[in-house]
């Protein structure tokens, strides 16, 4: 099951003078929204997507629209009626009579990021869950600290705090729902942040000797759009640049 996201509320981007949320806006020849699911079409062939979202802006009906669009069926839509306490919360929600994951386990990506040609890395590499990062600096991530061995074990996670060179793209996978649910449970406990981000939760995992791992991609084949400096950073040309590497990395 891969899963996205998508009840943030574009702070910077209202601030910013825009009138709809960041993944509703015109990159290239499609949106947002349109970018972020095609970098996993072949890897999700087999697989549902989710798509966790409120009413504001007719969001439901926008994401129906771009589904048809790309051709997108194995599809699920789940409709909040309030804000949540954080994505991990968020993604919660989102399996409410959920069991089973699939056979890739549950995958969480940012809606507001693009993994052009993903695909997921062979069983072995992914244990119990695993996180996907790049080499990069800065403090706006989320970081792994790996025990430095070469089967890229984390001992750490952290939100926001550098404890590495290994920054997160923003996708999180977990073997099973159950250890999602369990983690997210103790970190409500003594949450590590003022809201409840999905990095910190596998802390837990590793305290009882979960084997979380972490993989390494490069910082080119994930791409940015969070903030309304790197949208319109990729739109400067109408976004031809952009759409040609897409299109090249995601064959």
């Amino acid at each position: 099951m891969i899963i996205f996201p998508m009840v943030g509320m574009s702070r910077r981007f209202r601030e910013a003078g825009y009138d709809r949320p960041k993944y509703m806006l015109p990159l290239g020849n499609h949106t947002c929204f349109d970018y972020s699911v095609m970098g996993f079409l072949k890897a999700g062939r087999q697989d549902t997507f989710t798509f966790i979202m409120r009413k504001e802006f007719d969001t439901p009906d926008f994401v129906r629209q771009r589904l048809a669009a790309l051709g997108v069926t194995n599809a699920r839509l789940v409709i909040l009626d309030e804000m949540t306490a954080g994505q991990a919360e968020t993604v919660e929600r989102g399996l409410d009579g959920v069991t089973d994951a699939g056979p890739t386990g549950m995958t969480i990506f940012n809606i507001d990021t693009f993994r052009p040609g993903f695909t997921f890395p062979p069983k072995a590499a992914q244990g119990d869950g695993y996180l996907e990062t790049f080499v990069g600096e800065g403090d706006n991530w989320s970081f792994v600290e790996s025990d430095g061995s070469d089967q890229n074990r984390v001992i750490r996670t952290t939100e926001k705090e550098p404890i590495s060179h290994f920054c997160c793209t923003g996708l999180y996978q977990f073997a099973t729902i159950s250890d999602f649910r369990w983690a997210l449970d103790e970190e409500r406990k003594n949450p590590s942040k003022n809201e409840l981000y999905v990095a910190p939760i596998y802390n837990h995992l590793i305290k009882i000797g979960k084997d979380i791992r972490y993989t390494v991609i490069p910082k080119e084949n994930v791409i940015f759009c969070g903030v309304p400096a790197e949208y319109e950073a990729l739109t400067k040309d109408g976004g031809k640049e952009f759409e040609e590497k897409f299109l090249y990395l995601n064959k």
